[in-house]
């Protein structure tokens, strides 16, 4: 029997405990909020306890992109045999098209200049840095995009290289970049060149941006050269603004972190020449091939033998046994590199400076460097005449 027609007692009991579900289920979620506010907390915490200098380390370049697809290298050669050529010359008409000829005796590997030691730009482009292009370093020697495709539709692999801290244009126009005197000027080397600061993170954004510049018009590889501190001139005259205590070694290697954090998005390889003997020697310079191996894609070690003084490994003419040298050095290196992923790639001497080099000396080199399972070598001839026949030794 119900007491109303309309009302079940059972419906009482039921509409309890929906009002208790319902009771329970803010509770739950209130309980949820909380634990993510102290989550978001803990995060934040962690971020200024464990981040460099704080609050300020936090910068969008230190963020990581979220979910980024690997980036897509363009193949190495199996055997890299490259060339390097300067904007100048490939501002000669024709004169593209004449190293390409190249690919018929094995040439697969070009350097193409993108800044070199003058700091200029060999491309007109609207993606390089607007100080770049203020300052006169914007030159066209080249046009970008038809020397990318000409180079690529003969199945060769192009590598960008760019002048870091020499730079006359960029200290000329920017001294608070430069590397100062004593008495506040700009430095200069033997040579009367500028150098911008290595301590100053506004030279490696301006460099790295005109990488990018480059690196979006379609090469496959950046080269880093003079990526490191001055080596002639009055180095006691030399007064770094805002410089770190920190080894000079440490300061160049994180350069190049910060680098490939933002070149390898986009698809290109990053690498470093380096001088010769600095897997042998501290140079007091900050190349340290056993600190920057871990995060470059690849070495190249500058193994002319003509660069190496009497008594360098032992043997008291070292032009005299270029294949030696070669052996020696890079002997050296594989040990500075075991253990990372970055490749070994020489540069050989393909000129003559105090001894005639022909076709036996350049063929001993390569020898040598595959002798000491280099992957590849780049011949240099500060003329641009290279031997041909050495392209398809082996």
């Amino acid at each position: 029997m119900y007491i109303h027609d309309r009302l079940d007692p059972n419906e009482r009991f039921r509409e309890r405990r929906r009002q208790a579900r319902r009771r329970k289920r803010a509770r739950r979620a209130v309980l949820i909020c909380l634990l993510i506010a102290l989550g978001a907390g803990l995060g934040l915490g962690a971020t200024k306890v464990g981040g460099r200098g704080g609050p300020a380390a936090a910068t969008k370049d230190s963020i990581r992109p979220h979910k980024r697809a690997p980036a897509k290298f363009r193949a190495l050669p199996k055997e890299v045999r490259g060339i390097h050529l300067t904007m100048g010359l490939a501002s000669l008409p024709g004169k593209l098209d004449d190293y390409l000829a190249l690919t018929a005796y094995g040439l697969n590997t070009i350097e193409l200049d993108v800044k070199d030691e003058n700091g200029y730009v060999g491309f007109v482009s609207a993606l390089l840095p607007a100080l770049a292009r203020r300052d006169s370093a914007v030159r066209p020697y080249y046009n970008v995009h038809e020397a990318v495709q000409k180079i690529h539709a003969r199945g060769a692999y192009l590598i960008g290289r760019i002048v870091v801290y020499e730079d006359p244009t960029l200290t000329a126009s920017r001294p608070d970049l430069a590397i100062l005197r004593t008495d506040g000027s700009i430095w200069r080397n033997n040579a009367g060149l500028g150098w911008s600061n290595p301590y100053d993170k506004r030279v490696w954004a301006y460099n790295v941006s005109i990488a990018a510049a480059a690196a979006r018009a379609g090469f496959d590889e950046i080269q880093f050269d003079y990526v490191r501190f001055p080596s002639d001139g009055d180095l006691s005259q030399i007064v770094y603004p805002s410089r770190r205590r920190e080894p000079k070694g440490m300061t160049i290697a994180h350069f190049l972190a910060y680098a490939v954090k933002r070149l390898h998005p986009l698809g290109v390889r990053v690498s470093a020449d380096v001088f010769g003997l600095s897997a042998h020697h501290d140079l007091g310079i900050g190349q340290v091939p056993t600190r920057i191996a871990h995060y470059l894609d690849a070495i190249y070690p500058m193994v002319y033998p003509s660069h190496y003084t009497p008594g360098e490994y032992n043997v008291s003419d070292p032009n005299a046994y270029p294949g030696r040298i070669v052996a020696d050095s890079l002997y050296d290196f594989r040990r500075a590199v075991r253990g990372t992923h970055a490749k070994l790639i020489p540069w050989l001497q393909d000129f003559s400076l105090g001894r005639t080099y022909t076709l036996t000396e350049v063929g001993d080199q390569i020898a040598a460097a595959r002798r000491q399972h280099a992957a590849g070598f780049m011949l240099w001839n500060p003329e641009g005449i290279y031997t041909q026949e050495a392209l398809s030794a082996g």
